[in-house]
């Protein structure tokens, strides 16, 4: 029998995104109301109460508000707004994150989705957090450039509307000025940090993808890592994995051992293990996934380890579809490769 599915927000920049994932696939059925039915908060809360699970595509205090007109406990919630990202009673819903990550989105009634900066940051930095390369209090940065579609129908005006008093012709914008980003606490708790990082966001003139940069001293981490022992930290993390790509994982896993007790490579070498001269905010544009990067100097001891991702896709729908598959024991991947 086919899950139903309430999207409230559906007319959002992510609940369209999230609703053209999931259509045409059998395994749901999607509960729709007319713009009327979505301003009557009697109707509303009987769709909310009704679905099997909700997914909001809302602003944080709607979907605050969303959640507490949920009586039927049966009903299970993906909430796409930040509102809920470090609350100790809802699952944090970025499956490749934790090695028990997935069993509890599985069984989860109130899972967050993550945000599309936090994305990219967790998904470098936790591994190397986690294996002890990265202290919990060491100081860090991020900043990238993200499409303008990431601060949705208001940002999207301001660089479409070309017959609004909110356009434009900026080709990038830094904001988050007041290092008060509601990001950076989300960055912080998933990180295992003991301080959220300096973030530094912007945005660009193209809709949709994103860059998530980390500079690292490596000279002034406690054990001088080498450029391959990161590599090998986030190789080891993400291996086997279908939407995080780390490129030559097994080659520079073995080259990172290897370096390590000071003995050769014994394992072929890939036809490019050169590094990119230049990497595209919109390489992954209409995608699903992530791709990352460790890139360095071990005679400078820095590095810069960046993540590639669509902001509308694992940054957000692609992600809340990702996390649906999981609580109905569907295919992980399902309508998204």
């Amino acid at each position: 029998m086919a899950a139903n599915i309430f999207i409230d927000g559906a007319a959002g920049t992510t609940g369209l995104e999230i609703r053209e994932r999931l259509a045409g696939r059998g395994e749901f059925s999607l509960m729709q109301l007319s713009d009327a039915q979505r301003k009557d908060t009697r109707v509303r809360a009987g769709a909310l109460n009704d679905a099997d699970i909700v997914i909001l595509c809302l602003p944080d205090e709607a979907a605050r508000d969303a959640v507490a007109l949920i009586e039927n406990p049966a009903v299970r919630v993906i909430d796409a707004s930040s509102a809920h990202r470090v609350a100790p009673d809802w699952v944090y819903g970025f499956p490749e994150l934790e090695e028990d990550r997935r069993a509890r989105i599985a069984q989860a009634r109130r899972v967050s989705n993550p945000g599309c900066w936090p994305t990219g940051f967790l998904a470098l930095v936790r591994p190397l957090v986690r294996a002890g390369i990265v202290p919990p209090d060491f100081p860090l940065t991020v900043s990238g450039v993200s499409g303008y579609s990431g601060g949705g129908k208001a940002m999207i005006e301001e660089f479409e509307a070309k017959d609004s008093p909110r356009y434009v012709e900026t080709v990038v914008r830094t904001y988050g000025l007041t290092l008060a980003h509601k990001h950076a606490p989300e960055m912080r708790v998933h990180a295992g940090l003991a301080h959220a990082p300096v973030f530094s966001p912007n945005v660009g003139r193209f809709y949709r993808g994103m860059i998530v940069e980390v500079p690292l001293q490596l000279w002034a981490l406690p054990g001088k890592p080498l450029v391959l022992d990161l590599y090998g930290a986030l190789a080891e993390a993400y291996r086997g994995e279908k939407l995080v790509d780390l490129d030559h994982v097994d080659f520079y896993m073995a080259l990172s051992k290897a370096a390590r007790r000071g003995e050769p490579v014994d394992v072929p070498r890939p036809a490019m293990t050169m590094p990119p001269q230049s990497i595209d905010a919109e390489m992954l544009k209409l995608t699903n996934g992530m791709k990352l990067f460790v890139l360095g100097n071990d005679k400078t001891q820095q590095a810069r380890l960046i993540a590639v991702l669509d902001n509308l896709g694992k940054g957000a729908s692609g992600a809340a579809v990702q996390n649906l598959n999981l609580m109905l024991g569907l295919p992980e991947t399902a309508g998204l490769v």
